[in-house]
């Protein structure tokens, strides 16, 4: 997901560095629990994640929402380019992506939302394709999220997810474009 929005120049990839590894300060956080009708569909439990990271600079998000949409040692990573075109993975487990997303979301505003979604179910596994349009202040990108979720018997789960936009020029595949 475009999640944290990460701007691929070299700048500002130390500029991400920075509030990923260094952004531990705390915010008050919303605690009301999770509508549990959200996460009994694929599109419900991922519709949630872009509806939580979703906001003006300022506004507090759902964290502990947010937390109930994972499984507790889910992780999410993040493929960034450099200027050359040379991708780097960054991983992050929930709760260091919740305490950084504190920082960053809530302090800069971010909007994020699909494009086109394509999702594989199978024997209570699933894996999303969902081509995406992200905005923090003037920067602007696209890029696709891979989920990949379980179902328990009774809702869904966000395993990980795997995101990389198009700031490196890449375009988006003719199947996931509007």
């Amino acid at each position: 997901m475009g999640w944290p929005y990460v701007d691929h120049s070299m700048n500002n990839i130390a500029l991400y560095l920075f509030v990923v590894l260094l952004g531990n300060s705390v915010h008050a956080q919303d605690h009301h629990p999770l509508d549990p009708e959200v996460a009994k569909t694929i599109e419900g439990t991922i519709g949630e994640t872009y509806k939580i990271i979703t906001g003006e600079r300022g506004s507090t998000r759902n964290w502990e929402a947010f937390r109930q949409l994972f499984t507790p040692d889910a992780q999410m990573s993040v493929l960034v380019h450099d200027t050359a075109g040379r991708g780097q993975v960054r991983t992050f487990t929930l709760e260091a992506f919740v305490r950084n997303g504190m920082t960053y979301y809530e302090g800069n505003g971010f909007t994020e939302s699909p494009i086109k979604t394509i999702i594989h179910e199978y024997n209570g596994i699933a894996n999303v394709f969902q081509s995406y349009y992200a905005k923090e202040a003037e920067l602007e990108e696209e890029g696709v999220n891979s989920f990949q979720l379980i179902f328990d018997g009774e809702r869904w789960w966000i395993t990980s997810i795997l995101w990389t936009s198009n700031v490196n020029g890449v375009e988006l595949p003719a199947e996931l474009k509007q």
